[in-house]
């Protein structure tokens, strides 16, 4: 069974930055065909895609509010995935979390991940 634990949220200022990392546990986990993403959901709002990243070629999908300012990656050797967030906005306060599945068609959809972490929780202040 594979098991997501996530890292690195925290309070930040408006134009700020921070890291998350989601480390991926368990040997179930397939390189090949398991794409590892990030959501978020804010106060009163649905959970909504942020980015996503295909394990094994490495293609890389982004929310259209986020594009130019976070960046996905992936460590292979590590199994984590990182997510670095820069010029944040008020905007982007949410719980973050870490979501993987196989053989995912639509990365974007949160419906096709079964294995979520438990969140961690980013406020950018203005």
């Amino acid at each position: 069974q594979v098991q997501l634990v996530e890292s690195g949220g925290g309070l930040v200022q408006v134009g700020g930055s921070l890291r998350l990392n989601c480390e991926v546990f368990g040997r179930t986990f397939n390189r090949y065909r398991n794409t590892v993403a990030w959501f978020r959901q804010a106060p009163g709002k649905e959970r909504e895609f942020v980015t996503a990243i295909r394990w094994y070629s490495g293609t890389t999908d982004y929310a259209d509010s986020v594009k130019g300012r976070f960046t996905i990656s992936r460590d292979n050797a590590k199994l984590t995935v990182d997510l670095q967030m820069n010029s944040l906005k008020p905007e982007d306060t949410a719980i973050y979390f870490c979501a993987t599945g196989r053989n995912i068609i639509s990365s974007m959809i949160s419906s096709e991940y079964d294995i979520w972490g438990q969140g961690t929780q980013v406020t950018v202040s203005s």
